[in-house]
């Protein structure tokens, strides 16, 4: 019987070597909270569809995330359904205990943090390390020094950061540069329809000209609202209703004038989803696969059931033809005002 199941698609992570799925697994809600059955299941489903990215982070459960993945990966290893190579492991560094030296990006916190990341994952190495937020209590050079320092003894293949200023992200170059270290390859930012600036805007002479910049994009469906299920209120199953204190900020913003809005926007982008014959989640999904730029859009599903559903995703990817993308632009219009070069006040 023919297998009609989408292909993956396979991107370098900016200008560097190493490809990554077009679509990954993240771990960044569900992680310490979904049993270890359920993460190896999702794991096995992950691999049989082409994914090869696993994002977690030292902070995702303090630390129950990382162990779950490292059992999961383990057994898949003893089970013989997969080999280390098959596998881009990408973990997180800023915080990972209540010490005072277990946050923030100091040369002790992010060589002391990542022995503790390889440890509950169960490898020697990792291939993406992040630094998690900006330090900016920590000397940038002692920062990139350190994260030099992993790559260089062979504890992770590349560095990035997550959720930095441009500035930041050019100070950082910089000092690499001047001081010979392996620079940052890679950001990880909040990416969605509604959520376009710092891709699109603040970081757009990163990708090609100055950094090169690979970007692992996180929330595409913004916490769940660009699914649809808050079309019509907060469900009792849903992720805001069991996390209610978690989310309170994102659900004062659901029931406020511009949240409404928003609502509003996802249900007109839902008849275009039918049109195509996918649902909201898949659009929501593969217009951020649609960005050039993107390397991978991280999934944060937590049944395996849910995993193969946002794969499918991909097959929409054709279907979005530049008419297609702008009768989106005319409901969301939340595309970045990009200024134009030249002088003027």
């Amino acid at each position: 019987m023919a297998d009609n199941k989408p292909k993956m698609i396979y991107r370098h992570l900016g200008k560097a070597g190493i490809k990554v799925s077009v679509l990954s697994y993240g771990n960044w809600l569900t992680g310490g909270k979904t049993d270890d059955e359920e993460t190896y299941k999702i794991l096995v489903a992950s691999h049989s569809r082409g994914v090869n990215l696993i994002d977690t982070a030292e902070v995702y459960g303090m630390g129950a995330a990382e162990v779950s993945i490292g059992k999961a990966f383990k057994r898949g290893i003893d089970e013989e359904k997969w080999k280390r190579s098959d596998w881009v492991f990408s973990t997180k560094l800023y915080k990972g205990g209540s010490g005072v030296n277990d946050e923030g990006l100091s040369r002790k916190h992010i060589i002391e943090g990542m022995a503790g990341c390889l440890k509950r994952l169960q490898l020697d190495y990792v291939d993406l390390i992040f630094a998690h937020r900006p330090d900016t209590e920590t000397p940038m050079e002692e920062t990139c020094r350190a994260f030099s320092h992993l790559l260089d003894t062979g504890k992770a293949f590349y560095w990035g950061t997550s959720e930095w200023e441009t500035h930041q992200l050019l100070e950082a170059e910089g000092v690499c540069r001047r001081y010979h270290l392996n620079p940052p390859t890679m950001e990880q930012p909040q990416y969605n329809l509604l959520v376009r600036d710092r891709v699109e805007k603040d970081y757009r002479k990163l990708y090609d000209r100055e950094i090169g910049l690979g970007l692992t994009i996180w929330s595409p469906l913004k916490s769940g609202m660009l699914t649809g299920k808050y079309n019509n209120g907060i469900p009792e199953d849903s992720r805001f209703a069991k996390n209610p204190e978690f989310f309170k900020d994102t659900i004062k913003k659901l029931e406020s004038e511009e949240g409404k809005k928003e609502i509003d926007k996802v249900k007109k982008l839902t008849e275009i989803a039918k049109e195509i014959g996918c649902s909201m989640t898949q659009l929501a999904l593969v217009w951020c696969a649609a960005n050039e730029h993107v390397s991978t859009v991280l999934l944060g599903a937590s049944k395996a059931e849910q995993i193969e559903e946002n794969l499918d995703a991909i097959k929409f990817l054709s279907a979005l033809t530049p008419e297609l993308l702008e009768r989106i632009e005319e409901i969301v219009q939340s595309k970045p005002v990009i200024p134009k070069p030249g002088y003027g006040r």
